[in-house]
């Protein structure tokens, strides 16, 4: 019997989804759970343990992260009575035998939130990254559509990592802008006057690198701000090294949005 969790959670509080130990992690919050519920055994008599689609890193959020588990569902109602008000059990539903959230899963959706206004915003702090420079929205757009396919994202992860392949499948990006932001109208850096606008980059893929979606989301904003060129930004998808990308995004303005089965 394997059941598949569907979560969603604040990652502000969160040293990430892993177990660590002395740190809060949602992987050890959840298990912990799971044990008072079940016991600690899973039905093959191994530990209860928790597999996850996505291995989300510290501060990063989760609109709908999946994650399987061999034993039997449990009340979403139950599970939330007993972890912290910053994670949430959604759905608990049974899955086919043999089922794994993260081995199974099709590919993986996430969005970065960028607030494009000159005045910060106490609504969307740790939801948002606030962005009060120049920011050219055509750009973003010409990005996003160059990562769609297949590439070599070697320049977007950290130069010591674990991965031996760097190629990855980007099977939608896209910019979308959401404006008015909340808050006053403010004055662009070009004189004219604008709304402040709330923009969401979302990404799809078959699976993703570590920090790869905060990286392009960077690097993106580096070419919104003209201190990188669109052509610049295409060459870094032939297997660039790291350092000629540009900065990794905070994490706080990133969300785990879906994941996909067949």
């Amino acid at each position: 019997m394997v059941t598949k969790l569907t979560l969603e959670y604040d990652g502000g509080g969160f040293a990430g989804w892993g177990r660590q130990p002395g740190r809060r992690t949602v992987q050890g919050e959840l298990e912990e759970a799971l044990q008072t519920i079940l016991g600690p055994r899973a039905l093959d008599g191994g530990p209860l343990r928790a597999t996850v689609a996505g291995r989300t890193d510290a501060g990063v959020h989760a609109w709908g992260q999946v994650a399987s588990y061999r034993h039997e569902a449990v009340d979403p109602m139950r599970l939330n009575g007993l972890i912290g008000p910053d994670v949430a059990a959604l759905r608990s539903e049974p899955a086919p035998e043999g089922f794994d959230a993260r081995r199974d899963a099709r590919s993986r959706t996430y969005c970065y939130r960028v607030l494009a206004r000159r005045a910060r915003s106490a609504l969307e702090r740790g939801r948002s990254l606030w962005w009060a420079g120049r920011l050219d929205r055509q750009a973003l757009h010409e990005c996003a559509a160059a990562i769609v396919g297949r590439h070599d994202f070697m320049a977007f992860t950290p130069t010591e990592t674990e991965h031996e392949r760097f190629e990855r499948t980007v099977l939608r990006a896209e910019w979308r802008v959401l404006s008015p932001a909340h808050g006053p109208e403010w004055q662009s850096p070009e004189g004219g006057e604008q709304d402040g606008a709330l923009l969401e980059c979302w990404i799809e893929a078959d699976t993703f690198m570590r920090h790869m979606s905060r990286v392009l989301v960077g690097t993106m904003l580096d070419v919104a701000a003209e201190t990188m060129t669109v052509e610049q930004f295409t060459r870094l998808l032939e297997g660039r090294p790291r350092a000629e990308a540009g900065k990794t995004a905070p994490a706080h303005g990133l969300a785990l949005a879906s994941v996909s089965y067949a």
